[in-house]
């Protein structure tokens, strides 16, 4: 199944930020340092903005800098490809982002007792975890795992546009889209388990149960 995001749009966008990229890594700086300074971007805006009711400068300021994922993935091809480390540092900084945008949110809902949702923003930040965490441990284990309808990408798209719709007075939809959100999370955490699965069962030695 085709992801919400096509690989079309991905692949224009990359070409939007290569010049970007190019001019950072000419000035010096590198994708790590990309990495972390989206993070903090990211940071302001979810609760800086976001959790304090300002909804639309949150979810714009957390999508301009969540567009850091493709830049410093840009600046590492560029200059040789990623390092271990600057792998690592990625995906361990995309959780720390997560968490605070679905923080932010279940805490600016639970001041507006809206505890629907608090639920949907926890689920989301729960099945958000286990599609990350499902990939990373399929590619520990020697398999693949890029497959599945929403990435982190679709995930904050979805969450950043009922962010501003409710910002701008359509009281509901940010809920909705949190719902929307978890559903499809959690069939890409049943998408991702499949496609393992299909992979360990072809991989098994035969005459093993």
């Amino acid at each position: 199944m085709a992801k919400i995001f096509q690989v079309s749009a991905r692949a224009g966008m990359t070409r939007v930020v290569e010049p970007i990229a190019r001019a950072l890594l000419r000035a010096g700086v590198t994708p790590n340092a990309v990495t972390v300074a989206g993070t903090v971007g990211v940071l302001v805006g979810a609760l800086g903005f976001g959790a304090r009711g300002h909804l639309v400068a949150g979810a714009l300021i957390v999508t301009l800098f969540a567009l850091t994922d493709l830049l410093d993935g840009t600046m590492a091809r560029m200059s040789g490809g990623s390092t271990r480390f600057g792998a690592f540092l990625d995906s361990s900084m995309d959780r720390v982002a997560d968490s605070a945008v679905f923080g932010a949110v279940a805490y600016w809902l639970a001041t507006q007792d809206n505890y629907s949702g608090v639920a949907a923003a926890l689920v989301c930040l729960a099945a958000g975890s286990l599609v990350s965490y499902v990939k990373a441990r399929a590619e520990g284990l020697g398999m693949t795992c890029n497959v599945g309808i929403a990435e982190r990408t679709e995930r904050l798209l979805i969450v950043g546009v009922g962010g501003i719709l409710t910002g701008v007075g359509v009281d509901p939809a940010l809920e909705i889209a949190l719902w929307l959100l978890a559903a499809v999370s959690i069939f890409t955490v049943g998408q991702r388990m499949a496609h393992v699965y299909r992979q360990a069962q072809q991989l098994q030695p035969d005459g093993q149960a």
